[in-house]
C-alpha cells in the first residue's frame, strides 16, 4: 500500500546528517478544500509551504503549534500552514482573483518575506523571519537556515491538486564531519524528481538515492486535516476588537458573523452573546491574582 499523509525521518549514521520525507494526500486535499485556489500554480505553492511546515515541525521539540506565513502585497498576499506537535494540519491562501506570475517572490510582490513562528505551551513564542528573494519556498528556506541556524539545509518540494510531498536533509548541529560528505549526500539528494517523490515510497525513494549510504529510517507518523478552531477562540478573538467596536458593529447588524478561514466553519453571535463575553472577560480579569 502506498505511503501518504505521514512523516518519515532517517539518519545517515556515519555522517552528521539528518533527513525527513513527507508526502501528503487526504490532509492535503482536506485542508485546501476550503480556500479558493485560482490556478495551479497557487495551489501548488500553497502544498508546498504545508509539506515544508510538516518537515520543519519535526526539527525542533516542542508542543504547540508550528506556522509559516508568507505575506506580501502582491497578485498573492498570503500563504499560511500550521502543524502541531501531533502533525495536524491546516493551510489558507489569499489572492487576487488573477494570478499571472509562477516565481514565488514575483507573485509575492517586492518587500514579502517568511515568517515562521513556533508556540508552544510552556515557553514564550519563538519567531524568525527572512526576506522572500527567491524563486521559489525551497530556495526562501535554505537561505533562511543559512541565516538563522548556520546550518547547511536543503528541502526539495512539489505539490498538485492531489498530493504534497517534501524531502529535507540538515547537518547536525555540533556534529564533527567532512565537508565532501555533506556535498555528497546534496550532490545525490538534487537528482530527485518531482515525480520519484510523488510515486516512490520513503524505502524505494532513499534506496534510489542514497543506496551506497548507512541509513537509518524510523518509524512513520500519521499526518491528518484538523482545524482547532473553537467558538472559544473566536470569542477571544472579538474580545481583542474592544466593547465599544463590538458595539458598533451591533448598531448596524443583528448579529456578529465570523466565518474560520481555514474550515469555513461559522461562528454567530447575537448581542447576548456579546454581553455575556464581556461579563466573563471582567469576571476572569477580577478572578486573576495580582501581579506586582
Amino acid at each position: 500500500m502506498k505511503q501518504q499523509d505521514c512523516l518519515r525521518r532517517f539518519l545517515f549514521e556515519e555522517h552528521g546528517v539528518r533527513g525527513e520525507w513527507v508526502r501528503l494526500e487526504r490532509s492535503w486535499q482536506e485542508a485546501k478544500q476550503h480556500q479558493v485556489l485560482v490556478n495551479e500554480v497557487v495551489e501548488s505553492q500553497l502544498g508546498q509551504v504545508l509539506a515544508a511546515t510538516v518537515l520543519l515541525s519535526a526539527t525542533i521539540k516542542f508542543k504547540g503549534a508550528m506556522i509559516m506565513q508568507i505575506q506580501g502585497n502582491g497578485q498573492v498576499t498570503a500563504l499560511v500552514a500550521q502543524v502541531t506537535n501531533e502533525r495536524k494540519v491546516r493551510c489558507l491562501a489569499r489572492s487576487e482573483n488573477s494570478v499571472t506570475d509562477t516565481s514565488l517572490q514575483k507573485m509575492m510582490g517586492e518587500g514579502s518575506r517568511l515568517v515562521l513562528t513556533v508556540e508552544s505551551d510552556k515557553a514564550e513564542p519563538y519567531q524568525g523571519i527572512v526576506g522572500v528573494a527567491e524563486d521559489d519556498l525551497a530556495g526562501v528556506l535554505k537561505t533562511y537556515f543559512a541565516q538563522s541556524e548556520q546550518l547547511d539545509t536543503r528541502l526539495w518540494l512539489v505539490a498538485n491538486g492531489t498530493q504534497a510531498a517534501g524531502l529535507f536533509i540538515q547537518e547536525l548541529p555540533s556534529e564533527k564531519h567532512e565537508r565532501e560528505d555533506w556535498r555528497r549526500i546534496e550532490m545525490l539528494a538534487d537528482t530527485v524528481t518531482a515525480e520519484e517523490m510523488l510515486t516512490l515510497d520513503c524505502e524505494e525513494l532513499l534506496h534510489r538515492l542514497f543506496h551506497e549510504e548507512k541509513v537509518r529510517l524510523y518509524e512513520p507518523e500519521p499526518v491528518e486535516f484538523q482545524c482547532n478552531c473553537s467558538r472559544q477562540k473566536i470569542g477571544g478573538t472579538l474580545l481583542a476588537l474592544g466593547q465599544s467596536e463590538l458595539n458598533a458593529i451591533l448598531k448596524e447588524r443583528d448579529r456578529i458573523e465570523v466565518d474560520c478561514q481555514f474550515c469555513g466553519a461559522q461562528y454567530h453571535f447575537d448581542r447576548i452573546d456579546v454581553q455575556n463575553l464581556l461579563v466573563n472577560a471582567v469576571a476572569n480579569d477580577n478572578d486573576s491574582p495580582t501581579r506586582h
